[in-house]
């Protein structure tokens, strides 16, 4: 531990490794604050940049991008409700609504403290608990992957505050539009009613980019009124013991985002929809109602979506698996640089693991110090009157999801979901739902088939695929999320409340 602590902190001393880092979160924090310029490109364009440095200045620059840019994607989440990743689509629930009320500033703030306590979390996890929690993760197997998908898709029909139902019917046509594409078993075309550009399936970030950006362009439009500005980001008063409130439960909402971030493939956006459902199930008396400007909603999305960094390098540093696409991208760098990720890492390139330890938590300082001094003054630029932002906005839309793969194919995939959310939103459907499935619909489908596939050769199939302790587990929970929140069953214990409250009233009044 020791010497773990002296490599790490080595770096703590270095101005080049500083400076470095230093250039990568302010990169980060643009690129991930423009919709439709991903944490996840912004990697990909620094392999090829990095390509001939040396190896611990090119992980310097990329961890600087990876910490910064996964917290920047809530500024455009809580400004203008355009997550700027997946991961903030949550951050969008109750930050947009902080935002019309005024509170943008105290948003952003509480925003900002708790990415960074997410992402030291995740980290120290890193460095402590490596082995046991990749050695848990290593348990998992189709099956679970498929129940864990459908555990948060059952979340996701809770965060509709209105209807579980509606939710629930969001997330299956997220589910129907991910399985479009080439079939992952078979590899036969599958729903692209002959278009040769679906047969690589629908593109994320063209996606996200319509559900949430030029759906909102269209929202206010059909609204009848462009006039006015968008609520100015004014400094107010927040204490920073009134912060600190919601210091143990981001504890519990860190331990749900690098749990899942170390399960391959989950990432950011699992871990925030996980998280903010066991915000709404913990915090009996919220600021506001969640889904209408609930700080308790940010708090949650944001400590997770963070503690996802730490978690997700787990499975890439010891199994050489990546826990989401950024970490593919990191696994890259690796191999291009002659390192080899997997079990024996940490002893045979323990200075590779210093650095990237360093350059996470460096990373995390100038996380806290451009979040409160930067960030607020980025969200000064979309104070300008709405017939003027929302052209700009639309142009944004456009760039961003052609900038993704480079095809005008996936700018009118994002005119599509653009309308479908505008048309989600006026029939009282959350668009958040929708994300979700497409984020999992793919991992769904795969595991479950694979699961499906092994347990078709045991004496007892059902036993097979859920008779293990973990998969158990997790059916009960999701069986159980999927119960208690079904209107009948809510209407029923609704009712058995007030009955026990009118009994127990009568009670008093005989006594007295």
């Amino acid at each position: 531990m020791s010497e773990m602590l002296q490599g790490v902190f080595a770096y703590f001393t270095d101005i080049r490794f500083i400076l470095l880092c230093f250039a990568g979160a302010l990169a980060g924090l643009f690129v991930g604050a423009i919709p439709g310029l991903s944490v996840s490109m912004a990697t990909a364009l620094l392999v090829s940049i990095t390509y001939t440095w040396v190896t611990t200045d090119a992980l310097a620059t990329i961890m600087g991008v990876y910490v910064v840019g996964v917290f920047s994607g809530a500024l455009s989440a809580i400004l203008i409700n355009i997550p700027g990743t997946p991961a903030n689509v949550v951050t969008t629930l109750d930050g947009y609504p902080l935002s019309k009320h005024g509170e943008s500033y105290r948003a952003l703030k509480y925003a900002t403290i708790y990415s960074f306590v997410g992402s030291v979390f995740g980290l120290a996890v890193l460095g402590l608990l490596a082995y046991p929690v990749t050695s848990v993760a290593l348990k998992f197997q189709p099956m679970d992957y498929f129940l864990l998908a459908i555990f948060g898709l059952a979340t996701a029909g809770v965060l509709t505050s209105k209807s579980f139902s509606k939710g629930l019917l969001s997330a299956v046509l997220g589910i129907f539009l991910s399985l479009i594409g080439l079939d992952s078993v078979v590899g036969t075309p599958r729903l692209t009613f002959g278009i040769q550009e679906l047969k690589a399936g629908i593109s994320t970030v063209p996606a996200l980019v319509g559900l949430f950006g030029f759906a909102e362009v269209l929202t206010v439009i059909s609204g009848g009124s462009v006039d006015g500005s968008v609520s100015n980001v004014t400094k107010q008063a927040v204490k920073l013991k009134d912060i600190l409130k919601e210091f143990w439960r981001s504890l519990y909402y860190c331990t749900v985002g690098t749990f899942v971030g170390a399960l391959p493939g989950a990432g950011g956006p699992v871990a925030s929809f996980l998280a903010y459902g066991e915000a709404k199930r913990i915090v009996k008396k919220p600021s506001r109602p969640f889904g209408e400007g609930a700080i308790e909603g940010v708090v949650a999305s944001e400590s997770a979506n963070n503690a996802c960094i730490g978690g997700a390098l787990i499975p890439m540093l010891t199994l050489a698996i990546p826990g989401d696409a950024v970490t593919a991208i990191i696994l890259s760098v690796f191999y291009v640089h002659g390192l080899q990720p997997g079990p024996t890492f940490l002893k045979t390139s323990a200075p590779s693991f210093y650095a990237i330890l360093a350059g996470g938590l460096i990373a995390c300082i100038f996380l806290l110090l451009l979040g409160l001094f930067i960030a607020p003054r980025i969200g000064k630029l979309l104070n300008v009157p709405k017939r003027i932002l929302l052209p700009i906005v639309a142009v944004l839309c456009v760039i961003g999801a052609f900038a993704c793969n480079n095809r005008m194919f996936d700018v009118g995939v994002m005119f599509f979901f653009g309308v479908l959310g505008f048309l989600l939103r006026k029939y009282g459907f959350s668009v958040a739902p929708v994300t979700l499935g497409l984020v999992l619909g793919r991992m769904m489908d795969s595991n479950f088939r694979r699961a499906v596939s092994l347990a078709s050769t045991a004496e007892s199939p059902i036993a097979a695929l859920f008779g293990r302790p973990i998969t158990l587990i997790l059916l009960i929970l999701t069986i159980f999320t999927i119960v208690s929140n079904t209107p009948a069953i809510k209407r029923a214990v609704a009712r058995r409340k007030q009955q026990r409250l009118a009994s127990h009233q009568s009670k008093s009044q005989k006594i007295e």
